[in-house]
This record gives structure tokens, sequence and C-alpha cells, in this order.
């Protein structure tokens, strides 16, 4: 079984965030796997395991001068890396985005691909179903637990009640929770193995997506960004009797009664 693991590397959280001159997050210090990809990338290599044969290929879109985020995956396990990486791809909105990841895994042509519900630092979720999408692949979204049986993948869906069992015939595409799996740490052995393991990079040019891409291509613009309100103190009543009559009416005040 092969499968593809969408990853993304992210800035460090702990470090500094600030925004370029054309809003977009500056992205010119450390770079790190974003955590949600790792349940990815752990679940993969569990399912390679069981099935018994095959690989996890890890594929991202970003900026290749920093690329330890990817070589960590690759130390837990991940056999090869892909990322696009090219200048042009700056202010590059999620449907090009999309576009750019569907290119690299058609490719590859893998059994199931997997993602993230989201990315920590753009929090769209709209990139793996797009992805999904265009490759004309069946998504299923927020696994808790996912199993392959034969030619079909089962999914215990996360809802707000519970889970839903849903199946969908391979190849497809899921996009996994937190609590799917545990993520295993890189051992030493594992990080000494991903200096030699192959990682790719490819331009734009390489999948002919150059005006599909960046701000030529991108469907959104950020024009402007503002510092949120400041949260200013809540008024204070002393209850002199009326406290009750005083409550109904700041509630209908707010339209709630």
């Amino acid at each position: 079984m092969n499968i593809v693991v969408c990853v993304k590397q992210i800035p460090d959280p702990a470090a500094p965030q600030s925004l370029d001159s054309s809003h977009n997050l500056n992205r010119l210090g450390k770079l790190i796997l974003d955590e949600a990809d790792t349940y990815g990338v752990e679940m993969g290599l569990q399912l390679v395991d069981t099935f018994g044969s095959g690989d996890v290929t890890v594929v991202s879109m970003g900026s290749a001068a920093d690329v330890a985020g990817l070589r960590n995956a690759l130390a837990m396990g991940a056999a090869k890396a892909i990322i696009v990486s090219d200048d042009s791809l700056r202010g590059t909105d999620a449907l090009g985005t999309a576009k750019v990841l569907a290119a690299v895994i058609r490719r590859i042509n893998p059994d199931l691909v997997l993602c993230a519900t989201e990315s920590s630092d753009g929090y769209t979720g709209t990139t793996p179903v797009q992805v999904a999408e265009l490759l004309g692949l069946p998504s299923i979204t927020f696994a808790k637990s996912v199993t392959v049986d034969g030619s079909s993948v089962k999914v215990e869906r996360q809802t707000e009640s519970g889970f839903d069992e849903v199946s969908a015939p391979l190849p497809a595409l899921v996009t996994v929770t937190a609590g799917v799996v545990e993520p295993r740490y890189a051992s030493f052995k594992g990080i000494m193995a991903a200096k030699s393991k192959p990682l790719e990079v490819l331009s734009i040019a390489d999948l002919g997506l150059a005006s599909e891409t960046g701000p030529t291509g991108a469907r959104q613009e950020i024009t402007d960004v503002v510092a949120a309100e400041a949260r200013t103190a809540g008024e204070k009543y002393v209850d002199e009797g009326d406290g009750a009559e005083k409550i109904v009416a700041f509630l209908e005040s707010i339209k709630v009664l």
C-alpha cells in the first residue's frame, strides 16, 4: 500500500509571529512540521505496517530553505519527501495550494491520501477536500479511526454526538483528527536514516501551474490587517434587591429574551 501524507512546514509557534508587507505570515525564521500533520504521518506508517508492504511519501508546498520539518517526517519513518518550492508561490490561496498538491499526488498515484483537518497557521480547513475534488477521489473528514479492508477504507468519523461509521473505495482521501493515533518520537536511528532518504524539490514550472498560483491565480486578497479591539471592563451592579430585574433587562437589551 502506497500512502501520501500532505504536510506543512509552519513557523515555530514558540517564536514571535509577524506579517510581511503583503499581510502574509512571515516565514523567514525556523520552520517545523505542523503538529497536526504528525498524526497523519503516524497513521500512514501504521497502515503500511499492517498491510505488510508499501511506503509513505510526504508531500508539501513552501520554502525549501529549511526542510527540518520534512526531515522530521522522514525520521519518523516516511520513505520519501517531495516539496514544491518557488518564490512565485507566495500569496497562493487555498485552492491554488490544492492544485499544487493535487498535481504532485497525481504523479505518485497512491492508494490513500491522508491530511490533517486543517493547518495550524491557516485554519481554512478547505484544502484537503479541494485536493480530493481535483483528483476525483472520495473524501472522508474528521477521522478518529482508520482501517483499510481490501479495496476500501473504513473510518469512524467524529461528530458532535459521537461518531459515524463511513467507508469509501480506494483510492480515497481522509482527513484525520488529533486523536486518531499517538505520533511516535523519531529515534536516533531514524534521524540518521532521514539524512539519506530522498527529498525532491520541485518548482512551479515543473507542474505547469504558474498562472493558477501566487497573487495572479489567487481568488482572495488581504487588503488590510488591524489589531483586535481590546476587551473593555464589564459593567458592575450592586444587588439592592433588584438584581433579577437588571439581569432580565440586560438579556432583553442583547435580544436573548
